[in-house]
């Protein structure tokens, strides 16, 4: 049995959760700021000092948006074509679920993405299912390997070429952060374009989409502790985080949600609030001496790798094992838990219940 919220109510139910399909987000809150990099904060010179690979992104980014409204146009303009020689006539609903991450390029972290393929298609039999990576650096490194995906934009345009007239666009991201508030701005211009009601395009809500949702992947998190674990040794997830966006404080909530069940399971952030040094202070006041260190992210990729147990001195392992305490990883990313990607697939049905 699948932990969630189940099907959202269709017809004017408002008591019950709907997709996100006709709201507007407010203004601005989608736009990604694209600084000067001497505007860029000062962080961790391997993570964020880089200043080619963000320029490499920015470029590969505006490309990326050329080469997709070029796309959509066409589409837009065939479909006008094709009304316009068949005015009146109804099409068969043709369904489609496009899975969307940020991506990932370890192949071990790959296998997460075909643990949420095979869950779908288990919830979804009949249905295409088809993927596209948010990451253009990530997607440019896979095509170096002879792997290709597509961005979200070429993706959803696709499957409007192929006929495809009911999209549930299905986020794999943990919180509505900036990747998942460009995705939605993304598919609201599609809702936009000309012949564009004759389809309907629904977007999922991401894992944390409720409290339900926070204490259920809590009690997953737990679930895939290591036996091995004592009482008085700790738990520290780390999330992702997104400084920028007002969603990073739902890993405030869900570490209040974690220490309702469990003292020494914390969660702690890469690029948000609350850090590692948030957590430190309270792992030595209860006398913890040992820590598990468990990704908070969809795939065990680059931040779990390095940032999170790597051996470098600022990674987690090293800044902890400096601290006195004895340090395990544990290199599972949240989508290769089946309980947890059943809470991204209730949203899933959620948002797809509205096709009915």
């Amino acid at each position: 049995m699948r932990i969630g919220s189940g099907p959202a109510a269709v017809n004017g139910d408002e008591s019950r959760e709907k997709p996100l399909e006709s709201k507007p987000l407010r203004e601005g809150a989608v736009s990604r700021l694209i600084r000067k990099p001497e505007d860029l904060p000062a962080r961790d010179i391997q993570l964020h000092t880089n200043v080619d690979k963000v320029m490499e992104e920015t470029m590969m980014k505006k490309k990326e948006i050329f080469l997709s409204v070029c796309f959509v146009f066409l589409i837009g303009f065939s479909a006008n074509l094709t009304l316009a020689g068949k005015h009146g006539e109804i099409k068969p609903q043709k369904e489609a679920i496009l899975l969307v991450a940020f991506g990932t390029t370890v192949p071990e972290a790959r296998k997460a993405f075909d643990q949420i393929e095979s869950q779908v298609k288990g919830v979804f039999p009949g249905v295409e299912v088809r993927w596209a990576f948010t990451s253009s650096i990530v997607r440019k490194k896979l095509l170096e390997q002879g792997v290709k995906l597509e961005p979200p934009t070429v993706a959803l345009a696709r499957l409007l070429e192929d006929g495809f007239n009911r999209v549930v666009v299905a986020s794999f991201h943990t919180i509505p952060g900036e990747e998942f508030h460009d995705l939605y701005k993304d598919v609201d211009a599609f809702r936009n374009m000309s012949g564009s009601h004759h389809r309907r395009i629904l977007v999922a809500r991401p894992l944390l989409s409720s409290r339900k949702h926070m204490e259920a992947a809590i009690d997953a998190m737990l679930e895939q502790t290591p036996k091995s674990r004592k009482p008085g040794d700790a738990i520290l997830l780390m999330g992702h985080g997104s400084e920028n966006q007002p969603a990073d404080a739902l890993y405030a909530a869900l570490n209040f949600y974690a220490q309702g069940k469990d003292s020494n399971l914390y969660i702690a952030t890469v690029e948000g609030q609350p850090t590692l040094d948030d957590v430190l202070p309270k792992l030595k006041k209860n006398g913890v001496k040992k820590v598990y260190l468990m990704p908070f992210m969809a795939v065990a990729g680059d931040h779990a790798r390095n940032d999170m147990c790597g051996d470098e001195k600022d990674s987690w392992k090293s800044i902890l094992t400096h601290d006195g305490f004895k340090v395990e990883c544990v290199m599972k990313g949240t989508a290769e838990n089946p309980e947890i990607v059943n809470l991204w697939i209730d949203n899933i049905v959620a948002a797809h219940s509205h096709f009915k």
